[in-house]
Parts: C-alpha cells; sequence; structure tokens
C-alpha cells in the first residue's frame, strides 16, 4: 500500500521538488523527460523551482546551441526536450498527432491528401530556412486554398517534428515564433526504432509511481496497457488509498510520509500539474480549477508540506501570492523568502524594489 502523502513525496522526490539538487540543466530536463513549454520562459522558472545555482544564461545558451529544442510532443503541446530526446520521442507521440490532424481537418483534407501538403511545406522550409507559421502557411495557401493558410501550418506541425528556434524562448531576448524541421536544425534523423517501453521506464522515473492511466494522460497516447504488460516482472506493484495499481522502479526513491516538503513556487504549466490522471497527489480537485484556466492557462501555483496551496505572479519587480486557505506564520515566511528568491533570480540586482504581497486565504 502506499497513502497519498507518501505518494506526493515520491512525486516531489522524483521531480527534483524535495531539495534543490547540484545538476547541470540539460540533466535535468533530460531526467524530467522535458518541461511543458506553452509559453516561451516557465520552463527556467522550472528549473530555478529545482536547481541549486541555476541561471538563465545556462539554458538560454543550451538552447542557441542547439542542445535542447521546443516541439510539439506530449499531449500535442509544446514541450522543451533535449536534442536527444526530441529525436526519440516525436516518433513515438507522432501517432498521437496524426489522430489529431484527422480528428481537427479531416474534412478539409479529403481532397488535398496531407502527404502533399507534408513535401510542399518540407520544401518551403528548406528553400527559405525557417519561416514563421504564417509565411508557412501563406506559401502552402498559395498551393492549396482549399485547405487554408491556417490549416496548413498547423498540420505542418503535428506531421512534422518542427522545432521553434531561437531567438524565440531565448532569456532577455524577443521574436516570433519560427520553424525549421528538426532534421535541418540538428543535422540529424529522428529515431528510427524508438523503444516505448524505455519511454515508460523514463516515465516512471520523473512522476511516478503511477497507474497506465496516469502514463496515457501524461503522453497523449492509449493504448499502452500492451506496453507496460512485458514490463511488469521488472517494476514494483502498490496499491493507493482506492485500490489502484501502481507500478514503479524498484530502486525509485519513495520517501516517509512525514518528509520534510520545502516551500516551491512552481512554475507555470509545470509538469507536475499535468502528467497524471489523478492529481490529487499534489492538487486537490477543488484548487485544480483555480489553477487551470477554462482557456487552457496553468498558473504558477505555490507548494506547501508539498501540495497546492496557493498560486503566484509575477509583475516585473512584483510578486504577488494568492494563498487558498490561511497559512501559519512559519509557511507566510517561507513563501515570502520563497518569492524574493524568485525575484532575485529573475532581476538580479534589484533587490531594493522587490516586492512580495501574500492574500491569506
Amino acid at each position: 500500500m502506499i497513502s497519498r502523502r507518501e505518494l506526493n513525496r515520491a512525486t516531489l522526490a522524483r521531480q527534483l521538488l524535495l531539495r534543490r539538487h547540484a545538476m547541470p540543466a540539460l540533466q535535468a530536463v533530460e531526467h524530467l523527460v522535458g518541461l511543458q513549454a506553452q509559453a516561451p520562459f516557465p520552463p527556467y522558472f522550472g528549473l530555478w523551482s529545482r536547481l541549486q545555482g541555476f541561471r538563465p544564461d545556462e539554458l538560454a545558451r543550451l538552447l542557441v546551441e542547439r542542445d535542447v529544442v521546443r516541439l510539439v510532443l506530449m499531449r500535442g503541446t509544446v514541450h522543451l526536450v533535449s536534442a536527444d530526446d526530441g529525436l526519440t520521442l516525436r516518433p513515438l507521440l507522432q501517432p498521437l498527432l496524426t489522430k489529431l490532424v484527422a480528428a481537427t481537418h479531416g474534412p478539409r483534407l479529403r481532397q488535398t491528401g496531407p502527404e502533399e501538403i507534408v513535401k510542399a511545406g518540407r520544401e518551403a522550409l528548406e528553400q527559405a530556412g525557417p519561416l514563421t507559421a504564417a509565411k508557412l502557411g501563406a506559401a502552402l495557401a498559395e498551393r492549396f486554398p482549399d485547405v487554408g493558410a491556417h490549416v496548413a501550418a498547423h498540420l505542418m506541425r503535428c506531421l512534422v517534428p518542427l522545432v521553434q528556434v531561437p531567438p524565440r524562448a531565448v532569456w532577455g531576448k524577443a521574436g516570433q515564433t519560427a520553424y525549421a524541421t528538426i532534421e535541418t536544425w540538428l543535422g540529424r534523423e529522428p529515431h528510427p526504432d524508438p523503444s516505448p517501453q524505455r519511454m515508460v521506464l523514463r516515465y516512471l522515473a520523473a512522476f511516478g509511481p503511477a497507474t497506465v492511466a496516469d502514463l496515457q494522460a501524461w503522453s497523449g497516447l492509449t493504448g499502452l496497457r500492451e506496453i507496460v504488460e512485458p514490463l511488469r516482472p521488472r517494476l514494483v506493484r502498490l496499491r493507493d488509498d482506492n485500490g489502484r495499481e501502481l507500478l514503479d522502479l524498484p530502486e525509485a526513491p519513495r520517501p516517509d510520509a512525514d518528509e520534510p516538503a520545502p516551500v516551491r513556487l512552481v512554475a507555470p504549466f509545470d509538469n507536475l500539474l499535468l502528467s497524471h490522471a489523478d492529481r490529487t497527489r499534489v492538487i486537490s480537485d477543488e484548487h485544480r480549477r483555480r489553477v487551470i484556466t477554462v482557456n487552457g492557462q496553468v498558473l504558477g501555483t505555490v507548494l506547501v508540506d508539498g501540495f497546492v496551496h496557493g498560486v503566484w505572479r509575477r509583475d516585473k519587480h512584483v510578486v504577488t501570492v494568492e494563498a487558498f486557505a490561511p497559512l501559519t506564520a512559519g509557511q507566510k515566511e517561507e513563501v515570502h523568502a520563497e518569492a524574493l528568491a524568485l525575484l532575485a533570480f529573475a532581476e538580479p540586482g534589484r533587490s531594493a524594489v522587490h516586492e512580495v504581497r501574500v492574500i491569506d486565504g
């Protein structure tokens, strides 16, 4: 058996959130199997909350030097992953993205097959270099007016591994989202036969213990039970408070329920909140509705004793924390200190104007 608090502590340990780790950013990105990156800068705060001494220029350099890339992966959303993982995970997740195209744009593709659009899109990217979605879509709409620019650009992002190239998401820089094929950008082809079993094991290392439903929620793929079955002899089988079976790696950390969990300001869109079918290991269903908005935004959250206790927002030199329930004096002090540390990370050298506002629940 594994209790909810034990499950919470195990998940936080895998997510590098029980303590800050002395780990290179690239190693952390690979351990976490990427960071969700719908917006350009949350991954920087995601690494800050997990690593000792992390500075923005470390991740910015990895992007510019092509050691990490941003592309559509798990759940059909943009993730920042290592270059190796981009080449390995994208082929495994392609069935999800192909189904998404068919479900969303099927009627528009009856006359023009997606293969024709993909071929023309690749040619446009090879000839013109990185292109924004608008320019790529416009080029394709000239050849396929029945499909339209928006649909053609979306189809390319789903059917072709397109990376978002710098300066997009480089700390301190601004720029439109422009795309290049991963083969062109990295000079390497996607893995021809990646192992889905290895993907499962890496998920458990970063997010376990977990059910098959959790794995499917994280990846967006279905039918993973047959992938998991051959791995069972290598895995530990646990039961949660509701009698559900959770699978885990034998050597993975599973701390005691009373393991201290420090206050953490977790980044917007953080995978901690998005990678399980049952998310009550870190957030209650009631609080989840206050964190994940109807238009798909995922707010930055505050962990107190390991669970989501509120949300935070940053407006330049001010961090505002809104707690969902009253904080003790000690918890307020921890929240205040962590918020000041976040501001020091985001705006070094401006401590004189930094301000933290805590709205108690």
